[in-house]
């Protein structure tokens, strides 16, 4: 999965397929070969964290 390089781009698309498509942030990072550990530093460094409980980013 090719991902946007704006950090804000980058969150709309991974939230949306969140809600649309997988049940959990590690699903999403499986089955489209994304490194979680970069992809929750990158978001954080916007100030968004992922929340399981609502499976979204915050």
């Amino acid at each position: 999965m090719q991902l946007p390089k704006d950090p804000v781009i980058l969150l709309g698309v991974i939230n949306t397929r969140l809600r649309d498509y997988y049940p959990n942030l590690g699903a999403l990072c499986e089955e489209c070969g994304i490194d979680e550990g970069r992809l929750r530093d990158t978001l954080r460094g916007i100030g968004y964290e992922y929340d399981g409980r609502t499976n979204q980013f915050k």
